[in-house]
């Protein structure tokens, strides 16, 4: 039997919500064994962040080389860095173990609005992680600044995506979550350098959304560790952060967390229906 393996490289969750913790629920929830190299421990909640931890560099390769010399990984997701030397530090050994399937969160700016990351962090992420890069998921501020560029149409994100691709990224999913003018409708957009795909859900109207685009990153990291291709794995990711935001677990008193669960009790139930 062969066992799909993913690995989480970011930062802790004390809320449960975010950062590793939704990363390790999610390769649970879809079937994959996951692994983590933590990069930062956070004390927060649904109300904020309180304090933010980094480890060192070092102490980030030394659990990476845990997995690489023995467990090894199919894919491998990064999310909070935080400094341009665990971006480094992380790139290097993403290379030393050839991990070829790496999906790049860039965490940037927490739900109530801490820096996730520091400035001088930026111009490293784009010039050593993104050439890495399989996939990177950005939101659309996380897009703004990293193709450095204003995006308000759906011309505007494909050109950001572009640029993002020129960096070295293979496919580009931005997501489509902060836009104001999306009404009703969600819009992902995916570009894989030469075409670009659409996927849209209905919006729903929640404060309850903390750890989203860590969940939807770490699902099309499961997928792209069980051998499906990103334009497969996206739109399991896309019915997995769905289900997870409609489901509320309505949880705290500010943005709450999502419900993990929820996918697989939708298709536990669809496959009942479809039994009888």
């Amino acid at each position: 039997m062969t066992i799909a393996r993913a690995l989480t490289v970011a930062g802790s969750d004390s809320g449960g919500g975010a950062g590793i913790q939704a990363d390790l629920k999610t390769f649970q929830e879809l079937r994959v064994f996951g692994m983590s190299a933590i990069t930062a421990v956070t004390a927060q909640n649904t109300l904020g962040v309180q304090g933010i931890y980094p480890l060192s560099a070092e102490a980030v390769q030394q659990q990476m080389d845990a997995i690489g010399q023995d467990l090894g990984a199919d894919a491998v997701k990064t999310g909070m860095l935080f400094s341009s030397e665990i971006i480094l530090g992380v790139a290097e050994k993403l290379q030393q173990y050839k991990w070829e399937k790496v999906v790049v969160d860039p965490v940037m700016i927490a739900k109530g609005g801490a820096a996730l990351l520091l400035e001088e962090s930026v111009r490293a992420l784009k010039q050593t992680l993104l050439p890495l890069a399989y996939v990177v998921t950005p939101n659309l501020p996380e897009a703004e600044i990293l193709a450095d560029m204003r995006i308000i149409s759906l011309e505007d994100r494909k050109e950001a995506a572009k640029r993002l691709a020129a960096y070295g990224a293979k496919h580009v999913v931005m997501k489509g979550g902060h836009d104001p003018a999306g009404g009703d409708e969600v819009v992902d957009l995916l570009y894989d350098g030469r075409d670009f795909y659409e996927f849209r859900s209905a919006r729903k109207e929640t404060r309850h959304t903390h750890g989203t685009g860590c969940t939807f990153a770490a699902a099309i990291t499961a997928e792209l560790a069980k051998g499906r291709s990103v334009l497969d794995a996206v739109p399991v990711a896309k019915a997995f952060i769905q289900a997870a935001i409609e489901d509320s677990l309505q949880l705290g008193q500010g943005h709450g967390p999502t419900n993990h669960w929820a996918y697989r009790e939708r298709s536990r139930a669809q496959a009942q229906m479809s039994s009888r």
